[in-house]
């Protein structure tokens, strides 16, 4: 905490308001916050909503809050962490949502990239190209799709276009535009993007997952996106972003599409691991074997966006699925899950900081339990009143060392 000399001496009333101050920015007593406690390890980082960004009560990101409750999570985002990522407010849809050079909407995104400047914080971009949350107008052309070919499942946005298409030329101009506009807009402010999010399939055995990228560009729609990121900004630290990468079938699949593009040059320089996972796996065995064959590539580990899911309905889902989100918060609460998610937590935090030279970043996916996408799953380190859970205890013990093997 930065301390000033005083040069006279303040009333009663004026000490008694800073004493308070202090108070309300100080971490529970004697406990040293999450950003000081890894400080050595690696940045701790929390993904923010637009409410957060711009200070403004409202509705945004299907929660409503409060004047009141908007000032408590900015005040925790500050005290805690010193890296952002925005939940929504880069991805295509909400940044580009219309067509064409006056089709930009920057005004959010320019109020996260400020939050995290005035605050010092290390600064991340969430997403360039993702099957999701992409506008129809990206993928639509004159040319009539292939004969027998099916929209890509999931519905929404471009992944359930099914009209005539753009061509690959006409796809790969827009995705480089969109691109040299977003990342060159921020260069040298925002460090790190996620250039490519989700590209892998989940089942099957085709390394990629079926998407109109892929289709209307072919496979190689990963490479040029990676080639204009670092056009746009060559000093940018560029991600591959994935869930699921705690199953080893899909992670397998992540390495080898990851070495592919390195073995052909391609700017990748980061590999981002989701980690939306439960109180059921992985345990400190099953993320120390995920995070060992990651480190393969060598390449920078970063943790994107990590909660813990502790409702019934999920204990074994490992996806960032929007669409199936709902299913795996449904069932109430696992018995006994304060528990389970301090020794959850405490697992997984053994396993960062065992592998902290390649781990660079962690970043909460979510401030608090309210504001978590899968809120009725309680699984961040604080509650929707900003309180510190046992899961919070847990994860500090570890940085200092207090944390016991596991049972």
């Amino acid at each position: 905490m930065k301390t000033h000399r005083l040069n006279f001496l303040p009333s009663i009333g004026l000490l008694a308001t800073a004493l308070l101050a202090m108070v309300a920015t100080a971490g529970p007593a004697g406990t040293p916050t999450l950003k000081d406690a890894y400080k050595d390890h690696f940045y701790v980082g929390v993904a923010i909503n637009r409410m957060i960004a711009t200070d403004s009560a409202g509705r945004a990101d299907n929660v409503n809050q409060t004047s009141e409750r908007v000032g408590k999570d900015i005040a925790l985002v500050k005290e805690q962490f010193n890296q952002i990522s925005p939940e929504n407010d880069l991805k295509w849809a909400r940044i580009h949502p219309r067509e064409g050079a006056d089709g930009y909407n920057f005004a959010p995104a320019d109020a996260y990239v400020n939050f995290g400047l005035s605050n010092h914080m290390f600064i991340v971009g969430h997403t360039l190209v993702w099957h999701g949350q992409t506008p129809t107008w990206v993928f639509k052309g004159t040319n009539p799709p292939p004969v027998g070919t099916n929209a890509p499942s999931g519905g929404g946005f471009g992944r359930g276009y099914t009209g005539p298409r753009a061509s690959r030329e006409e796809l790969l101009q827009r995705m480089r535009d969109h691109i040299h506009t977003v990342v060159g807009r921020y260069k040298g402010r925002i460090k790190v993007w996620d250039v490519v999010n989700e590209a892998v399939a989940d089942g099957g055995t085709n390394i990629l997952r079926k998407s109109l990228w892929e289709e209307i560009i072919g496979p190689d729609f990963i490479a040029r996106a990676f080639e204009y990121a670092h056009e746009a900004d060559p000093d940018a630290i560029l991600r591959y972003n994935d869930y699921g990468l705690e199953g080893e079938i899909k992670r397998r699949k992540c390495i080898t599409l990851v070495k592919s593009l390195l073995d052909q040059h391609i700017p990748v320089m980061a590999i981002g691991s989701q980690t939306h996972v439960s109180v059921s796996s992985p345990d400190f065995e099953q993320e120390d074997q995920a995070l060992t064959e990651l480190e393969t590539l060598g390449l920078p580990i970063h943790i994107t966006e990590l909660d813990v899911n502790s409702a019934q309905g999920g204990q074994h889902s490992t996806s960032g699925d929007v669409a199936g989100n709902a299913a795996t918060t449904q069932g109430g609460l696992v018995e006994d899950a304060n528990r389970r998610l301090a020794d959850a937590y405490a697992g997984l935090f053994r396993a960062f900081v065992k592998h902290d030279k390649s781990v660079k970043v962690v970043t909460f996916w979510g401030a608090n339990d309210a504001v978590s996408w899968r809120s009725q799953g309680r699984p961040l380190l604080f509650d929707g009143n900003d309180q510190p859970k046992a899961a919070f205890d847990a994860v500090i013990r570890v940085a200092t060392g207090e944390s016991q093997n596991p049972r």
